[in-house]
């Protein structure tokens, strides 16, 4: 019951962020369509994969909830990862755009744009839009560990970032300084790409199983509050959405009963899952013969 209700949870929260999003890539285009203003267009578009991400999120956080089955020993999980992934790849093609229209409008002298209070009003409204959902997606995300609504929420923090670049640019152009609103969209693609790094590199890390130095650790210092752990070996730690899995191997006294390496293998799997959430722990108790 806790699973489904944190499923609904999830879904819910990934499914306003595509409300929101459909909301803000349709009053962008208008308004940029309108004005003529690259800064809004380039924030229609970007909020427009923003969509598309949104609804992948919602998608896969549906699926990664499923559990284990014959072909997928270790759930469904890399959804979310994958999911985060490919947002990435949206928004560095949204990149590509943003700085080849810029860069045109700069030579070509094509910079002059229409400002309004309408074009004010789609940025203002942007950022107050995209802060709120930053902050839910933000908190179900750390809740859940969910590495696809944080991919979301990192979006639309990225979002109040680039617009307030944008409404730097149309204060330039409302005093004349056309210019201004070609450069803001260049910054906006600077921004995206530093955040399409980390996104990335994050989920590549997990798709590839990297361990997670914080988690070896944590992991580390749980093996050391045991005194009966002689010593541990082959420490296996790999995450797939929101589930972690631990393998470990460790040293008992020789002349230890099975019961009692029952006993310690429990504690440590029961310390370990107490501390890293949705753990999976599977530990092998050998004798220790270097003593």
């Amino acid at each position: 019951m806790k699973n489904n209700q944190g499923l609904q949870e999830k879904k819910t929260v990934a499914l306003r962020s595509v409300f929101a999003a459909v909301f803000l890539t349709a009053i962008k285009i208008i308004v940029g369509m309108t004005t003529g203003s690259l800064g809004i267009l380039s924030e229609a578009l970007h909020s427009g994969l923003d969509l598309i991400a949104a609804l992948m999120t919602y998608f896969a956080v549906k699926i990664a909830d499923k559990p284990a089955d014959s072909d997928h020993n270790y759930g469904h999980g890399k959804v979310e990862n994958l999911s985060a992934l490919f947002e990435t790849v949206l928004l560095v093609i949204t990149c590509f755009w943003i700085v080849q229209e810029a860069i045109y409008r700069l030579l070509s002298g094509k910079t002059e744009i229409k400002v309004t209070i309408w074009s004010f009003i789609v940025v203002i409204a942007s950022i107050i839009i995209d802060a709120g959902r930053s902050i839910a997606l933000k908190r179900v995300a750390k809740k859940y560990n969910s590495q696809a609504l944080e991919a979301d929420a990192l979006h639309f923090s990225t979002d109040i970032l680039s617009s307030l670049v944008v409404l730097i640019g149309l204060i330039g152009a409302l005093t004349g300084y056309f210019i201004a609103d070609s450069i803001s969209a260049l910054f906006v693609a600077v921004i995206v790409l530093s955040v399409c790094f980390r996104l990335g590199k994050k989920s590549i890390d997990v798709l590839l199983d990297k361990s997670r130095e914080d988690l070896i650790l944590i992991v580390s210092n749980i093996i050391k509050g045991i005194p009966d752990i002689r010593t541990y070996h082959d420490l296996k730690i790999r995450t797939s959405g929101a589930d972690t899995f631990v393998d470990l191997s460790i040293h008992l006294h020789p002349n230890s009963t099975l019961e009692f390496a029952h006993h310690i293998s429990d504690e440590l799997e029961s310390r370990i899952r107490s501390q890293i959430s949705r753990c999976e722990v599977h530990v092998h108790a050998e004798p220790d013969l270097d003593i």
